[in-house]
């Protein structure tokens, strides 16, 4: 995938931590770190959203369109 190359401004602590962990080789470089914590707080993100959207569910419902929906499929399905 195609990098793009971004400014950002850090605070200085945050920093401080950012380059103990590049030298702590557990990252290659700042870029790394900075790329792996945004990917982690996007995949977090995606998951309160989804969880989220499941809390307004009713599992109820949701067994009765499921039932609905095989019941359909299953009379349609031909004769053997």
């Amino acid at each position: 995938m195609a990098k793009a190359k971004i400014a950002i401004t850090l605070d200085r602590s945050v920093l401080h931590q950012l380059d103990q962990l590049v030298e702590d080789k557990r990252f290659a470089n700042r870029s790394q770190a900075i790329e792996a914590a945004v990917i982690e707080t996007l995949q977090q993100v995606k998951r309160t959203r989804l969880i989220e959207a499941l809390k307004d569910i009713d599992p109820v419902e949701e067994a009765a369109f499921a039932e609905e929906g095989l019941l359909a499929e299953v009379a349609s399905w031909p004769d053997y």
